[in-house]
């Protein structure tokens, strides 16, 4: 059972000014990604829109970043929707394609118990294989929901195939609770101002948007932390929270795409309600991100070396 680890990038869906799916900068992205050496690779979350896509582009996306990234690096489809149905059939669709797993963010919007909640991740979960694996994804703050430390703990025990959990959420005695749901227990964290301090207290990784338009800084973080190098580690660190704050840390994804526009990656348009940033907007953030590369040396083109 692959599971998520390291640098987990979490892309966004390129569209055109129409709102359609753009496929070969999909592929270029994923490509990119993989050369920049991120670990694994996250689409159709909360950063791809995946409120703004209908059932039949979440399939399309997932086997465009399935098929393109030919099992190099672990591909985890975000599945979660908003009806039980929905998500099995994406679940299900990711394992047909090949997907190494799937996340599945809390339900949304009504207010959900602890009994349903467990009752959902179960259905869920039990209507795949026991050996494809189910990531857990609670983010508070957009969904309404909260998955507390007990239900996590019941739905872990209840089903073989659930490994681990998405938190997205800086709330570090919970992180600490979710640490110790068992000793095989995955947990990955969204916050990625605190990427280096949140791998020392035992998470796997990080699932990040800001890594999709910058993955240097956090990939030099993952390596220095591998090799024990924790002053390397602190150095990258702030250079990933200075790029965070540039990008506004997904807030806006539209900070999201103009950057990796900036880098060479035709990622688009939002769609709508979502909107582009204007081009005044556009125009300071790229000479800002000048600027951040010069200081640090990195390339402005993620197709350079």
């Amino acid at each position: 059972m692959k599971k998520l680890y390291g640098v987990t990038v979490a892309m966004v869906t390129p569209m055109d000014r129409h709102g359609k799916f753009l496929k070969e900068p999909m592929e270029q992205l994923t490509e990119t990604l993989i050369a920049r050496g991120v670990d694994c690779l996250y689409p159709c979350g909360t950063t791809g829109e995946m409120s703004h896509l209908s059932l039949e582009e979440r399939k399309e996306i997932a086997s465009v970043v399935v098929k393109t990234a030919r099992n190099r690096v672990p591909v985890y489809i975000h599945a979660g929707a908003d009806t039980p149905e929905k998500t099995i059939e994406l679940a299900r669709h990711a394992r047909q394609i090949g997907a190494d797993g799937v996340g599945v963010v809390t339900p949304a919007f009504l207010h959900t118990g602890s009994r349903e909640m467990r009752n959902y991740y179960l259905e869920v979960a039990g209507a795949l294989p026991g050996d494809f694996p189910v990531y857990l994804y609670n983010i508070p703050q957009c969904s309404g929901n909260d998955l507390l430390c007990e239900d996590v703990k019941t739905i872990y025990e209840n089903a073989e195939n659930v490994a681990g959990i998405k938190y997205s959420y800086l709330d570090l005695n919970r992180t600490m609770e979710y640490l110790k749901v068992g000793a095989d227990f995955s947990v990955l964290h969204g916050c990625d101002k605190v990427f280096a301090s949140l791998l020392v207290l035992g998470c796997q990784g990080t699932v990040s948007g800001v890594a999709g338009v910058f993955p240097e800084p956090f990939v030099e973080v993952y390596r220095a932390y591998r090799e024990k190098d924790l002053d390397g580690m602190e150095q990258w660190q702030k250079i990933c929270v200075e790029i965070c704050d540039i990008l506004k840390c997904g807030s806006n994804m539209a900070y999201f795409k103009s950057g990796l526009e900036f880098r060479g990656i035709p990622a688009g348009h939002m769609r709508s309600p979502q909107m582009d940033l204007e081009e005044l907007e556009k125009e300071n953030l790229f000479c800002i991100l000048r600027d951040f590369c010069r200081k640090f040396h990195i390339s402005e083109k993620l197709t350079e070396n």
